[in-house]
């Protein structure tokens, strides 16, 4: 049964826009599709302008159908949520789960998780009822992500994190473990990444003309010894792997990391055994979505959420710090 949604013009406009002004829920490419497949008429006739001018006191009438079920299934997998209204939900990410379903991972995935937990709350992305996914972590990457519940919310996110925090909205930082000490105690790594040409699977710094611009800001917070570091990394970009492939680039990859820190397997005999147990046990590479900051789409409020290292990370920092003679509380 579809939902009837109606509207007088009240001056010349161009029916897309003006159905986003009095719809804002809903986006203006979703308005612009129903008018394509004929759902909404202007004055009793079916509009198929979408950039059509109103005039004033013609009658707009939109069907609006339901929103089609989403592919994936709800499966009941439980979630840490930091933050939850009916537009976004933030989650704490535990290191394992994958975001979306893909080849190799259709089920047990974070959207799996929350259709099932957002359930009717879920208003339709694109017509279709399922989570607005704006960015992603690595399945072996711990932390804070956002994901929108509606179209609307949708849109807005994305916009956000397309423009990469130049527009001081969005802030991310990661925190990461590191082999070794870089030689000063902050920096900015700026290139291009690409493909690798080697290994698919990989990216890697490259020059070549399709290459994506990538700026990561660092800062050491911790030393253990010479053996690790922990760097703090605030992202300028969000690229697949940045993080993991700029400190390999530097000389300092990522501890627990098997394929941009193969050439330091052999670092681990600098650690202590406590280190190293720690270490073999770490559920992915040393890597954690720390710090998320974006400005809500609806009331446009700035929010900020801090999420603590989880039980494997501390662990690591622990030993580490045993190692090192560090005395902070954990």
């Amino acid at each position: 049964m579809h939902d009837i949604l109606e509207a007088v013009a009240n001056g010349p406009e161009r029916l897309d826009k003006f159905l986003v002004r009095q719809f804002p829920d809903i986006s203006r490419a979703r308005f612009q599709k129903l008018i394509a497949d004929g759902a909404v008429t202007v004055a009793g006739r079916v509009a198929s302008d979408a950039g059509g001018k109103l005039k004033p006191g013609q009658p707009v009438r939109v069907a609006m159908p339901p929103p089609a079920p989403a592919d994936p299934q709800p499966e009941e997998i439980a979630l840490d949520i930091a933050f939850e209204d009916k537009h976004v939900v933030v989650i704490n990410k535990p290191a394992g789960l994958v975001v979306h379903p893909a080849a190799g991972h259709e089920g047990g995935t974070l959207v799996n998780a929350l259709l099932a937990h957002c359930g009717d709350s879920l208003s339709g992305i694109g017509g279709v009822k399922r989570p607005g996914i704006v960015h992603r972590l690595d399945k072996d990457t711990s932390g804070l992500l956002v994901v929108a519940k509606t179209d609307a919310a949708h849109q807005a996110l994305s916009a956000q994190f397309a423009a990469h925090g130049r527009d001081g909205k969005l802030a991310r930082e990661y925190l990461a473990f590191v082999w070794g000490v870089p030689d000063r105690p902050a920096g900015t790594i700026e290139t291009g990444l690409g493909r690798s040409t080697t290994n698919r699977q990989k990216q890697a710094v490259s020059k070549r003309a399709d290459a994506r611009h990538a700026i990561t800001h660092w800062q050491v917070e911790e030393r253990y010894g010479t053996a690790a570091s922990l760097v703090r990394c605030r992202l300028e970009t969000g690229r697949t792997h940045q993080i993991r492939v700029h400190m390999a680039h530097i000389g300092h990859p990522l501890l627990g990391d098997g394929i941009y820190g193969a050439s330091h397997r052999s670092a681990k005999a600098r650690l202590s055994e406590g280190a190293q147990q720690a270490l073999k046990a770490l559920k992915g590479q040393a890597l954690h979505a720390a710090v998320l900051g974006f400005e809500h789409p609806a009331s446009g409020r700035a929010l900020r959420f801090d999420a603590a290292l989880p039980a494997d990370l501390s662990y690591l920092q622990q030993e580490l710090r045993l190692q090192s003679g560090i005395r902070k509380d954990t």
